[in-house]
């Protein structure tokens, strides 16, 4: 289970609903109605429990019929909520513009998972942290429902050391072993960018060797020997991976494979459709 703070849902409601609605007021709208939400497109669904959240937070009363990563019919209904049109209209964008950026980034994620896993069982697909900015939370809840995994969170929750710290060292290989040292219980990543430096540093000792746009081909014949020489070693393939690629890089039996790409693409489309709040829940 993601941990979601309540302060990520207020904000998610600041940025549409500062003061008060205009329009809603105005024009003396009451009573009570449901709003419902359905795919137009048949496939993973994501951003549901979010979205009921944003729901729950001004008090209205929900039903959720779909969870994140479920897949959903076209038209089949995913949630309800009623309540006041004031209630539904200050929360109903919100939960829309959730669910169809969730789900596009759980479906593209699941795009992947699903030939790479068609190609070499083990393989883990995981998004990176170059999420669109203020997006983690939203980002990383989809990849998960998709089926993705977490390459990193942040600078805090992993070790990755890139040419651009080795650069500023005069002793590299001294100062990642005085990292080592410094952190036993993490494992250490290393991203290269030739085969030749791969070797070099699982000769050394790191964990991880994270392969930074290599070819398929390379990429392979990298993975048999690293393995024949240090078979726990475990190998990523990184930088440029994406929807259309996907299983040539599978094709090489690494064991990660990272990537942005589900992040950038289309929204799906989820429709909000109004309507009397009868019968009740």
């Amino acid at each position: 289970m993601l941990r979601i703070p309540q302060s990520y849902i207020d904000e998610l409601l600041e940025g549409d609903w500062a003061l008060h609605d205009v329009t809603t007021e105005g024009m003396g709208l009451k009573g009570e109605y449901v709003v419902t939400a359905w795919p137009k497109e048949t496939g993973i669904v994501a951003g549901i429990e979010i979205a009921e959240r944003v729901f729950k937070t001004v008090g209205l009363r929900t039903e959720m019929l779909y969870g994140d990563g479920d897949h959903a019919f076209m038209h089949s209904p995913i949630l309800r909520a009623w309540g006041t049109p004031e209630q539904l209209h200050a929360t109903y964008k919100v939960a829309q513009c959730v669910m169809e950026y969730s789900t596009g980034i759980a479906r593209r994620t699941h795009e992947m998972v699903s030939i790479a896993r068609d190609r070499w069982g083990r393989i883990q697909v995981a998004g990176t942290r170059k999420h669109f900015p203020g997006g983690k939370i939203l980002s990383i809840a989809a990849l998960r429902a998709g089926g993705g995994i977490i390459h990193r969170a942040g600078i805090s929750d992993s070790i990755l050391v890139f040419d651009q710290h080795r650069t500023l060292t005069r002793n590299p290989v001294h100062a990642v072993r005085r990292l080592m040292a410094m952190e036993p219980e993490r494992k250490v990543c290393v991203e290269v960018d030739t085969p030749e430096d791969g070797m070099f540093w699982a000769d050394k000792g790191v964990h991880i060797i994270q392969c930074e746009r290599f070819t398929p081909e390379v990429l392979a014949a990298f993975v048999r020997e690293v393995k024949a020489k240090h078979p726990h070693v475990v190998v990523n393939a990184a930088g440029g991976i994406n929807g259309d690629n996907v299983g040539d890089y599978a094709d090489t039996r690494c064991d990660v494979l990272v990537t942005s790409w589900p992040y950038f693409g289309r929204p799906a489309d989820i429709k909000m459709s109004f309507s009397p709040a009868n019968p009740k829940p």
